[in-house]
């Protein structure tokens, strides 16, 4: 596992044509691939989709996660999709910094007040979405349940 540097602070930043490599190698840990798709989906699905915007997680100059961000056009909620964090860097509080930075720049940037997400009823990091504000709403996308922030 890989020392971090306590004095680096989680960054977001683009997708570019340096860095889509290292997003595109991303590797959640074992048990954890049923809960997200392969970063390779997700940067197709934001390419040709339309809809979704990438953001990479970056730990100094170190891609170390992504996620992806919409507008539902029918309520302007933001969404949270795709948040993938390296598996050598789980475990550390940057998943939860990452999510803390994108509802930060949301906010500041595009004007977000209400935030989105849905997961599978059984991924661990339902607690991560709680502990964050994120209530669920009894909605559901799929098979997967919606929780919301305000």
């Amino acid at each position: 596992m890989e020392e971090i540097n306590h004095d680096q602070e989680i960054q977001l930043g683009p997708v570019t044509r340096e860095n889509w490599r290292e997003v595109a190698g991303l590797k959640v840990k074992p048990g954890q691939e049923e809960f997200v798709a392969q970063p390779t989906y997700y940067l197709a699905l934001c390419h040709y989709g339309g809809l979704w915007k990438p953001l990479a997680v970056n730990l100094g100059k170190k891609v170390i996660g992504f996620m992806i961000w919409a507008v539902d056009p029918e309520d302007d909620s933001c969404w949270l999709g795709g948040i993938i964090l390296d598996r050598d860097y789980q475990g550390r509080g940057l998943g939860k910094q990452a999510v803390q930075k994108v509802i930060q720049y949301l906010q500041e940037e595009n004007e977000c007040r209400e935030f989105a997400l849905s997961y599978h009823p059984e991924n661990p990091a339902r607690h991560l979405y709680r502990n964050l504000g994120f209530l669920e709403t009894g909605e559901k996308e799929g098979e997967e349940v919606v929780a919301r922030r305000r």
